[in-house]
């Protein structure tokens, strides 16, 4: 699914019928059984999907017997019982809503209503949520209530972290099916980032900073699919430009990151062209996948001859040996049938170049070479 356009609204409705249906199908095993006996074919598939499964569940089962067999603290075994609570439930709610675009957005919860930053989450919200897309925040106050009155309840989920202070769930928010309260803010960290397809930061304390450095570490080192992230300033405001002069200086300056790492962040004080920048990102680009040791990245529509060459000169640099070729998907993505429409550029990536392999991304979205760092 392109993030180019308006996409369907998830009503809460809506929603509650696909996770209803969802649920239907988790009858156990007689359902199973019942639905082979009519079609063998479809219990044959039915039997290869449920192995993978059950062989997951089964060393989760295996993990969890050798605890008591490690005399594991009650403290620890405390921990491993709330995480595996949490994220279970995590999983279930966000499901239904696994294929709409989903922007995290992250800020301080002391933000007043009268504040010019509370006001631009909120035009953040409003404008992300009439191109379709869903819009996750912490769930409490400030700029994550914000982005929540923006977006309205249909298109906003929350994941609040429970806490002796500030943290009540907004009233866009709370009660609805779309809500989950975490305990720790490792498992609800992990939501955030798993389930999003963008992040917009605005100004905020510890929090904000600890959540949006995670995001750009996991984007530099390759352990989250590549994503826009948007530094949303307040008219006029700094909050984004001190912090950029701080990372030039101190991490560029002293040789801690490339100046490649970068492109993985745009500063903006405008809400439109915090929006454009989201759903630039979706132009031509959609997804991608490691297959072996290439990298695929999936895109809405296939690449002219001429212009694959100017990639193959561009962007060598970040290859481990070979070319950029194009095709369709390689026989380990059967597992995703519904992406069997996009084209295809195939590449052996060297899983270094982070910074470069965005602006590869962004050269793609423009359809041009232009601008796309080295030469």
């Amino acid at each position: 699914m392109s993030g180019s356009g308006p996409q369907k609204s998830p009503s809460g409705r809506s929603a509650r019928r696909a996770a209803r249906t969802r649920g239907a199908g988790d009858k156990g095993q007689d359902g199973a059984d019942a639905l082979a006996a009519a079609d063998p074919t479809v219990g044959l598939a039915n039997r290869a999907v449920s192995g993978h499964i059950a062989d997951l569940i089964q060393k989760i089962k295996e993990s969890a017997d050798k605890l008591a067999r490690d005399h594991t603290s009650r403290g620890d075994l405390k921990i491993l019982a709330r995480t595996l609570l949490e994220l279970r439930y995590a999983f279930k709610v966000f499901a239904p809503y696994r294929s709409h675009r989903k922007v995290t957005v992250f800020g301080s919860a002391r933000t007043l209503p009268d504040e010019p930053a509370y006001q631009q989450a909120v035009r953040f919200g409003r404008e992300i949520a009439k191109q379709g897309w869903l819009v996750v925040t912490g769930a409490a106050s400030g700029i994550m209530e914000a982005g929540h009155v923006g977006a309205g309840r249909d298109h906003s989920m929350g994941l609040n972290i429970l806490l002796p202070f500030e943290q009540a769930a907004n009233s866009v928010i709370a009660g609805d099916d779309k809500l989950v309260h975490m305990k720790y803010f490792f498992t609800r960290k992990l939501m955030f980032v798993k389930e999003s397809h963008a992040m917009c930061l605005l100004p905020g304390g510890f929090g904000t900073l600890d959540e949006g450095l995670e995001v750009l570490t996991l984007l530099q080192t390759g352990k989250r699919d590549m994503v826009p992230v948007v530094l949303l300033d307040e008219p006029g405001g700094d909050y984004w430009v001190d912090f950029q002069r701080f990372v030039e200086k101190n991490l560029l300056g002293r040789g801690m990151i490339d100046r490649d790492d970068l492109s993985l962040f745009k500063r903006t004080d405008d809400v439109a062209d915090a929006v454009g920048e989201i759903l630039q990102f979706f132009r031509v680009y959609h997804s991608m996948r490691y297959v072996r040791s290439n990298l695929v990245l999936r895109l809405n529509r296939p690449l002219d001859e001429t212009f694959l060459d100017q990639i193959n000169a561009r962007f060598a640099d970040i290859l481990d040996g070979g070319r950029f070729t194009q095709g369709g998907p390689l026989p380990e993505e059967k597992d995703e049938p519904d992406l069997d429409r996009l084209a295809r550029l195939i590449f052996p990536f060297n899983r270094r170049a982070l910074g470069r392999l965005r602006q590869l991304i962004d050269c793609l979205n423009r359809e041009s070479v232009e601008g796309s760092g080295e030469s």
